[in-house]
């Protein structure tokens, strides 16, 4: 005899299956990142680590509900408008462009897919926005206003050195900031400063500017954020220590490798931010809408280890502002 338990237990059978189908289907969203530097694909990096940090903070879980696409040119600018044009085939959700470089590259690459940068230091000049609170395209994202404090690195060293009167500043040809330049000569201006513009691109440049910097008696050497550059902090390090050039950059691994001092914006934070910006397209927001952020947080580190070497004593001014002196 069928009972009405034995109905409920059959129909119990098949609504099971059933209801397993039903349940929705968790939607992966695929990020693209792209890089002129190198990337260790890690949480410890310092530049990228946090980002991947921010997106689990903000619910999102490699391999469940996020797929990070990596791309970087490892130093080689040519090689980025071949990884910006694999990304947007890719159909990613959103692209992530870490540096002036990477950020043109995708601009040019696509109109249409949401762009978030990190690392322009002036992203209306540089044509990446209309405006910093009305962006108006397709990218937005976070500047790190060097072409602002460039003159505040000048500061440093003449704190350090006060009696400088000859500076070099070593910039990528490949990635001009004329900005940044108009800025510190203006400073130099004000001080009596000679500044010595020494350009390079490759490893033999540096060395080869480093040479010029001794026959042209250079008193301290200012290094511009850059991709290259950035890759090259130690080189760059040892080359300033061994012609005794009190030297500041704009990274801190510039000051962790050997550099007398390096000062900006704070990477960590910044790309910990972009994990929000990311949110925020992927919730539906519109990339024209979002406010361009500019940084808060600074990081001056001193390397006392290489002031000591060079000579120098550090300025109580200095040092009471320092997020840290390495001892």
């Amino acid at each position: 005899m069928i009972t009405r338990r034995n109905l409920l237990l059959v129909f119990g059978a098949i609504a099971a299956p059933l209801s397993a189908y039903a349940q929705p289907m968790v939607k992966v969203w695929r990020v693209g990142f792209l890089s002129a530097r190198h990337l260790d694909f890690v949480d410890t990096d310092h530049y990228y680590g946090p980002f991947r940090q921010g997106m689990r903070e903000l619910g999102y879980i490699e391999g469940k509900n996020l797929v990070i696409e990596w791309r970087s040119a490892e130093g080689k600018p040519e090689r980025l408008p071949g990884l910006a044009a694999e990304l947007v085939n890719l159909k990613v959700d959103v692209i992530v462009a870490g540096g002036v470089l990477a950020i043109r590259a995708v601009q040019k690459a696509t109109t249409t897919l949401p762009i978030i940068f990190a690392g322009s230091g002036n992203p209306v000049g540089d044509n990446f926005v209309k405006s910093l609170a009305r962006p108006g395209g397709n990218i937005t994202g976070l500047s790190n206003i060097v072409t602002d404090i460039a003159p505040k690195l000048l500061e440093m060293l003449i704190t350090m050195v006060p009696k400088l009167s000859r500076m070099a500043v070593l910039e990528n040809p490949d990635n001009p900031a004329p900005g940044i330049m108009r800025g510190i000569l203006t400073a130099a201006q004000r001080t009596n400063i000679r500044i010595l513009p020494m350009h390079a691109s490759t490893v033999s440049d540096i060395e080869q500017a480093f040479a010029a910097m001794a026959r042209d008696k250079a008193g301290a050497v200012m290094v511009f954020r850059d991709p290259f550059l950035n890759q090259q902090t130690r080189l760059i390090a040892e080359l300033a220590a061994r012609n005794k050039l009190p030297a500041i950059g704009g990274i801190r691994e510039f000051a962790d490798t050997g550099g007398l001092m390096s000062y900006g914006s704070s990477l960590t934070e910044q790309y910990r931010s972009v994990a929000v910006y990311v949110d925020k397209i992927i919730r539906g927001a519109n990339p024209a809408d979002l406010p361009v952020e500019q940084p808060t947080k600074f990081d001056l580190v001193i390397n006392g280890k290489t002031a000591k070497a060079l000579g120098l004593t550090i300025p109580y001014a200095l040092r009471i502002s320092a997020t840290e002196v390495i001892e």
